[in-house]
């Protein structure tokens, strides 16, 4: 086996070239003498040379499943350029700002000089690269392709991600108006509601049964506020919990997201693209189509079609056409079916499911964007509700002393 090949760090040199003049910047290397050495081949006198260090806010920062897609892209273009395969880390790793994504892809540099296979280091981060990316990079290894591979990933990855996106844009908007108006509302009954039951007390006459209900949920609020505020964390904390460790709870959820208006159907079509997307990549990775839909059973992100394109693996493993026995399951739109069996008929397969995901995405980027349009005005509609009915409530006592005088 190979020597562990030594770990690399990034360097703040500052120097001075040949006519003198002071030059600064940063250069990856294994230790201050090895940096020095290399400054001096380019001409540069050092005068210091000091390991970086991660600034406090960046130190913890996550690893995102965009700089993994970034990663793979730019992998695909340095492999397309010809740059060796170690050197390519090297590049890469000193465009991150992200020190943890950094030190990812310094340990996969080490892995692969350690004599190692690209699939086989990368598999020792399975958090970061899951089984499906793992086996296609091994599928470009073996075949001799894997600048191609890798640039199908990177697609396959920058889709996937936007998608997912998109599909937390759509959902994040509701939410917004709900968090709003309960903000907004719990201001006003809690600071604003007991300044006018001063006013009505004083009065000494009957309120309306309206005004009566508010004030009575105000005062509710007044002296119960942090048995809500628990209430709602603590709500929070088991659904969170019965989301992790309930398959069951999360299949229903799943279930119940296909069914509500408007989002049920961004769902329901960034499920198809999904679908359609990791059907395309794999398969044209050369993978057969019944470990091909293996993999894309778990990548729809739905149990609904989860189910699905398990009888369609199990339909195609007995000699059953995929389009067929995806009309059978009643959950593909007849689009996709039909695309599908073109591909099928005409042995590009792989380029029509890509046609298939590319037209559904963009259905989902539409969908997002019309929905984004839609909630302003109703965010606005609801908070009208909320604040008019709580300021009619405030008011019609005194509409209604203004009339008996």
């Amino acid at each position: 086996m190979a020597a562990k090949a030594l770990k690399t760090s990034v360097f703040a040199w500052e120097g001075k070239d040949k006519k003198g003049a002071v030059v600064k910047g940063e250069l990856n290397g294994q230790n201050p003498a090895l940096v020095k050495a290399q400054l001096r081949k380019q001409g540069i006198n050092p005068t210091k040379v000091r390991k970086k260090s991660a600034s406090i806010f960046s130190a913890g920062k996550k690893i995102k499943p965009m700089d993994i897609a970034l990663f793979t892209r730019q992998m695909a273009t340095m492999m397309k350029a010809g740059v060796p395969l170690l050197q390519s880390f090297d590049i890469i790793s000193e465009g991150f700002d992200n020190p943890n994504m950094r030190k990812l892809v310094d340990e996969i540099k080490q892995q692969v000089a350690a004599g190692n296979s690209f699939a086989a280091s990368l598999r020792t981060k399975p958090q970061y690269f899951d089984e499906l990316y793992c086996n296609l990079v091994e599928s470009g290894e073996q075949a001799g392709a894997l600048e191609g591979l890798l640039d199908r990933i990177a697609t396959y990855k920058e889709k996937t991600e936007s998608l997912k996106a998109k599909i937390k844009k759509a959902m994040n908007y509701p939410i917004a108006v709900i968090v709003v108006a309960i903000i907004v509302s719990s201001i006003l009954l809690i600071k604003v509601v007991p300044q006018f039951q001063e006013v009505f007390d004083s009065f000494g006459a009957e309120l309306p049964a309206f005004t009566l209900m508010v004030i009575n949920i105000s005062e509710g609020l007044q002296r119960w506020w942090y048995v809500f505020i628990i209430g709602a964390f603590l709500l929070g904390i088991i659904f969170k919990e019965a989301h992790k460790r309930s398959q069951k709870f999360r299949d229903s959820i799943d279930r119940m997201l296909l069914k509500m208006p408007v989002v049920g159907d961004i769902i329901y079509k960034s499920a198809i693209a999904r679908f359609a997307r990791t059907l395309s990549t794999t398969f044209a990775a050369g993978v057969p189509l019944v470990d091909a839909l293996d993999s894309v059973a778990g990548a729809t992100g739905n149990i609904v079609f989860k189910n699905a394109t398990n009888k369609v693996k199990s339909d195609v493993s007995t000699g059953m056409q995929l389009n067929f026995s995806m009309r059978s399951t009643g959950v593909f739109p007849s689009m996709a079916i039909q695309m599908t069996a073109i591909g099928e008929e005409s042995g590009s397969l792989d380029d029509m499911l890509s046609k298939v995901a590319s037209y559904y995405e963009e259905e989902v980027d539409n969908m997002v964007d019309g929905l984004t349009s839609l909630m302003e005005p109703v965010i606005m509609a609801v908070l009208g509700v909320l604040v008019g009915g709580l300021i009619i409530a405030m008011y019609l006592p005194i509409f209604q002393l203004g009339n008996v005088v």
